[in-house]
């Protein structure tokens, strides 16, 4: 498993790791974010050639951190599952079946559509808008939870969060990142499978890239 970075937050501990998630040790919490489980099937499905190792390399790299980290629960904040019922999610009920002793919470996002009874059979917690575990607020878009906003520090996902690091003669290259603001935090989408989108942060903001299989922290 990649090494992972310390990082104090709200009094809590939690390790950011280059596999795009966040571990809280104090509530022994895996976090991640816009997993988007079936996206590739989605893809298949209006006839766009995605194959499907994509969706079985996120599936066995969360597997490993969930092997690695023991967590008690498994908090995904938003777009677990990338649209309807199709071929990948069966197989993602056989791995669910095998840890039948992890609580999965699922703050509900955008892409996730599937019905209510299916996310209940398959032992997942649903939350509509937000999740509150002391002291955060777990949500999955950020620009639509300003009246639920209760005052806690907000974690979300959503939007991917990337960020441009410069080099030589004028070149730059975006990576995946770790956003902490303020009053709120981005999370790295978990899948492989997605965009980025450019962040750029302000004074006393902190932000950890994720850089060849390593977390670094970009100073601006």
């Amino acid at each position: 498993m990649l090494p992972s970075q310390k990082f104090e937050l709200q009094g809590q501990t939690f390790w950011l790791s280059p596999e795009r998630c966040i571990y809280w040790q104090d509530t022994e919490t895996l976090i991640v974010a816009d997993i988007h489980f079936g996206k590739s099937g989605h893809f298949r499905k209006e006839g766009i050639g995605i194959p499907q190792t994509v969706f079985k390399e996120d599936l066995q790299r969360l597997f490993a951190l969930i092997q690695h980290y023991s967590p008690k629960e498994l908090l995904v904040v938003g777009d677990f599952f990338h649209s309807h019922m199709n071929s990948e999610l069966r197989l993602f009920e056989k791995w669910r079946n095998d840890l039948p002793q992890l609580h999965i919470h699922l703050v509900q996002g955008n892409h996730d559509l599937l019905p209510a009874a299916w996310y209940g059979h398959n032992g997942i917690e649903l939350h509509e808008t937000v999740l509150q575990k002391s002291p955060f607020d777990f949500v999955h878009d950020i620009t639509f939870t300003d009246g639920n906003n209760t005052g806690s520090y907000r974690i979300s996902g959503h939007i991917h969060p990337g960020i441009r690091i410069e080099g030589m003669a004028k070149q730059s290259l975006r990576f995946p990142c770790f956003y902490f603001g303020h009053d709120y935090a981005v999370l790295p989408a978990f899948s492989r499978f997605t965009g980025l989108h450019t962040i750029k942060p302000r004074k006393k903001e902190r932000v950890f890239a994720i850089v060849e299989k390593s977390i670094i922290e970009i100073t601006h």
